[in-house]
């Protein structure tokens, strides 16, 4: 962020975010390539999702500037259920394209892997596009190691891609 610019506060996720949380996505969405979604999401469709984050553990974690979410990021169990795996988590981050290149991406992800220690998760992973270079940027840039490729598995608007997993262990 810019010096000078006002404060970016983060901070847990609360019901009245969830359709900021999903306008958000959805511009991944339209945009193609940053997410393996081809059709827009809704609240009622994510319901199940956005519940589970209510879960402290695994919260999703918005940016909000004024009053404005301007990006978020969410903490999700890895296979749940699975007690050997409980420790895992998997990361997923958006940012509203009128507020990207800020300073906001890597705001959240610090503030997500912090909370992550906190709750004693030991390896922190994201799922991306391989076509995806401004989120592999971010993750390279904070240390994120790739750790598999799934060659050719999306096909997003006509084109073949795979799919990235980056981790890190915290």
């Amino acid at each position: 962020m810019n010096i000078g610019s006002p404060k970016i506060n983060i901070r847990i996720a609360v019901k009245s975010d969830w359709q900021a949380i999903i306008d958000i996505y959805n511009q991944a969405v339209f945009e193609k390539g940053r997410t393996a979604d081809t059709e827009p999401q809704t609240v009622d469709g994510r319901s199940n999702w956005l519940q589970e984050h209510l879960n402290p553990k695994y919260p999703i974690l918005v940016a909000e500037l004024n009053t404005r979410i301007v990006g978020w990021c969410s903490v999700s169990p890895h296979r749940p259920g699975r007690k050997a795996l409980e420790k895992t988590a998997e990361i997923s981050y958006y940012i509203d394209r009128e507020f990207r290149k800020r300073g906001i991406a890597i705001s959240l992800v610090k503030s997500a892997i912090a909370k992550a220690k906190e709750r004693e998760i030991k390896n922190l992973f994201a799922i991306l596009l391989d076509i995806n270079t401004p989120s592999i940027n971010l993750l390279e840039k904070m240390r994120f190691e790739k750790w598999g490729h799934l060659p050719n598995v999306a096909e997003i608007n006509g084109q073949i891609c795979g799919q990235y997993i980056y981790g890190k262990k915290i």
